[in-house]
Formats: structure tokens, C-alpha cells, sequence
């Protein structure tokens, strides 16, 4: 069973990077920017750059003093069940995304808001996102050009190739082999 990731997990990897910039931790920066006259995102986003705070450090900043986001606060069930509530004859596509992923090796699921990453140990090698009729599933694969199904991915710069599935038996043998390729590259 693959082990299913949050945004809690990444508040906290923000957190150390946070103590890694700036060998402060968390109340302390946010104490700081509470006795600051900084009253909108970008003054804030401004302030922390100019004291050399970038990145993921920055945003947990500013989101911890004007808040979170919604979907942030989500658990990964949720953001999940979200970004199929109005697509229910496709979450059996993902649920068999992942169960062929789960084939290839140990796996984290990493929920967002509007798709799921597929990381190895090492890095993401695959995502898994929704649209209206279908489910596109990126790879992140080297020295592979499209082909028949396989086509140039859109979805995001380090998934260079995807497929586009409609149904649960779309996820054959053939979408297997490119899970585990992929895996295996990025393993």
C-alpha cells in the first residue's frame, strides 16, 4: 500500500527550510513579523526578501500571517475526493492508476489541490490529473518519443510524456510498462 502524502507534510518540510535559511525557527519569525507594520502580501513578501528569505520559506511566511488556502488545509483523502466529486465515472481510472503504480515499488502519493503526484524514494515520476472525460497521466521518461498513445505532455515541464485514459481498462499492460519505466528512472 503506498503511503499517501499532504499538505501537512509539506508545511513542515517548509518549516525546515525556513530554519535551514535562516538558522531561526518558525515562532520567532513569526513574532518578528507581527511587530511590523506590514499590512498586504507583497509588503510582507517584499520585507522577507530584503532579510533573505526566498522560496518555500517565504510563502509558509506569508501564508502563516494572511493565512492558508483552503485546499492547504485539506487532507489528502479530501483533496482527492475533491478533484473527482463532479467526475465520478473517473475515479475508478485513478484508482487504477495507482494500483498499477503500486506494482512498480514503493510509492508516495502526493495529493494537491487539482492533481496527484507519484514519487519514488528518490523523486516524482509520474502525475495523475483529472479533466472533464478523462484522466492524462504524465510520465517523467527520458529517451522516449511519443508514439500511438504516448503523446508530448503538457501537464508539466519534467513530465515530458503522457496518455490520455478514459476508462479503467485503458490502464493495460502497455500504461504499466511506462509506471514502471518511469519508476525505474527515477528511482
Amino acid at each position: 500500500m503506498p503511503t499517501v502524502r499532504d499538505w501537512q507534510q509539506s508545511r513542515e518540510m517548509w518549516i525546515r527550510s525556513l530554519e535551514r535559511q535562516t538558522s531561526e525557527d518558525l515562532d520567532t519569525w513569526n513574532r518578528r513579523i507581527r511587530n511590523e507594520p506590514l499590512e498586504a502580501a507583497n509588503e510582507l513578501r517584499a520585507w522577507l526578501t530584503d532579510r533573505g528569505v526566498t522560496g518555500y520559506a517565504r510563502m509558509l511566511l506569508v501564508m502563516e500571517r494572511f493565512g492558508y488556502p483552503d485546499f492547504l488545509l485539506a487532507t489528502a483523502a479530501e483533496l482527492i475526493e475533491r478533484q473527482y466529486a463532479d467526475r465520478a465515472g473517473l475515479r475508478p481510472v485513478y484508482d487504477a492508476v495507482i494500483n498499477a503504480a503500486s506494482q512498480c515499488g514503493k510509492i508516495l502519493i502526493h495529493a494537491r489541490k487539482t492533481y496527484v503526484s507519484l514519487v519514488t524514494p528518490r523523486r516524482t515520476f509520474a502525475r495523475v490529473q483529472p479533466r472533464s472525460a478523462h484522466v492524462i497521466l504524465g510520465f517523467r521518461l527520458q529517451n522516449l518519443e511519443p508514439s500511438g498513445r504516448l503523446q508530448l505532455s503538457r501537464l508539466h515541464h519534467t513530465m515530458h510524456l503522457q496518455v490520455v485514459l478514459a476508462t479503467r481498462d485503458e490502464v493495460d499492460a502497455e500504461v504499466q510498462g511506462w509506471l514502471a519505466r518511469a519508476y525505474l528512472e527515477n528511482s
